[in-house]
């Protein structure tokens, strides 16, 4: 089934990689929202649940395996409901802002297919927290026991002034926080002016504590960008500490463009940012104890594995979605239950307990 399914989204995407990105997205998503219990139970046939030996703890959350969905795709939690059926360990919705906002001028998406990449310069484009506070305690309703974690991703909204920034993301907090299994502050996306300058110690300090403070004693994580600089990051990673959080998630998109693409202003994704990423996952991890979430690149069991000996608790994905279609989520957790039984172990915790040395060589950490 799951070849089917990877053989239909090999004939549906030259049509959507012929469509502009955002269409295409609209397009799938209203598709998949019109399908309903359809598109879940198609995609629940064909992926299924992973492997119960998959399963991770991270902050004290069952994730049914290390491969989560990264936060972008599904900016207002439209989906929420059908993102397991593919096989995700967890999914990771928004960004979400206080205010509803419109995001930057179009066109502000980019596909580079040879490449793996994507370019985005959104900004955020939601319909806010409130609305989407609203959406979410509907899926909670028909959902009270969802079969994965669900985070809620937080920034800021655009016309929000950097110095009253802790209040837009407690708002957020207060109006999500009930319905999410964790949260994420995010301060490292390059598409809303300023964002990252809330990375700085001080800025980063108060925010935390804030929805800390409100996250109603849910895990609270912050995103890292991939272009931070090694002593903003170290200074980053004592502020997460010292503050409450619950862990990092390692990276955000890059400004480095690597030379892919003269499309103006944006934040780099996919296979191209891949080391950069893995770099700065190999850093934070070796820094704290706290556990460090991958994003960056990552479309393979080769991605997957080098994340996790460099340091990873586990693994999201977007680009590497976009690219290698739906039932990549499903391959990769057979691939990776198949490479644990080759290393003699019966659960990914048991070869995780291993020294890194005796299953990925290639991988140091620091």
């Amino acid at each position: 089934m799951i070849e089917y399914s990877q053989t239909v989204y090999g004939l549906i995407k030259p049509i959507l990689f012929s469509m502009n990105p955002e269409s295409a997205h609209g397009l799938t998503f209203s598709t998949l929202r019109a399908l309903g219990p359809l598109a879940r139970g198609l995609s629940q046939l064909g992926c299924g649940s992973a492997d119960p030996r998959l399963r991770v703890q991270i902050a004290g959350l069952d994730w049914a395996s290390p491969i989560g969905l990264a936060a972008g795709l599904d900016k207002n939690g439209v989906l929420a409901r059908f993102w397991p059926s593919l096989g995700f360990g967890a999914v990771e919705l928004g960004t979400v802002t206080a205010l509803a906002q419109a995001g930057n001028p179009k066109p502000r998406l980019f596909r580079f297919p040879t490449d793996g990449a994507l370019i985005n310069r959104m900004g955020f484009n939601n319909a806010g927290s409130e609305r989407f506070s609203q959406r979410l305690s509907a899926f909670r309703r028909a959902c009270p026991d969802g079969p994965v974690p669900i985070g809620v991703n937080l920034g800021k909204s655009k016309v929000t002034p950097l110095d009253e920034a802790v209040d837009d993301y407690a708002t957020s907090t207060e109006r999500t926080a009930r319905f999410a299994d964790y949260l994420v502050v995010n301060v490292s996306s390059p598409n809303t002016p300023g964002l990252r300058e809330l990375q700085g110690a001080d800025h980063l300090q108060s925010i935390l504590a804030a929805v800390v403070e409100k996250s109603e004693k849910k895990p609270v994580f912050v995103k890292f960008s991939p272009d931070l600089h090694r002593d903003a990051l170290s200074a980053a990673i004592e502020v997460v500490e010292t503050n409450g959080a619950a862990g990092i998630i390692a990276t955000n998109t890059s400004v480095d463009h690597r030379g892919i693409g003269d499309v103006g202003a944006g934040g780099l994704s996919g296979a191209p940012i891949r080391e950069q990423s893995l770099e700065v996952v190999s850093y934070v991890a070796s820094r704290t104890e706290l556990p460090v979430i991958a994003v960056g690149g990552i479309h393979s069991l080769d991605g997957v594995l080098d994340a996790l000996a460099a340091g990873a608790a586990a693994v999201q994905i977007y680009t590497g979605l976009i690219m290698e279609g739906p039932g990549l989520i499903h391959i990769l957790n057979t691939q990776l239950l198949a490479f644990i039984e080759k290393q003699g172990c019966g659960t990914l915790a048991e070869l995780l307990e291993r020294p890194v040395d005796s299953w990925r060589p290639s991988v140091t950490r620091g």
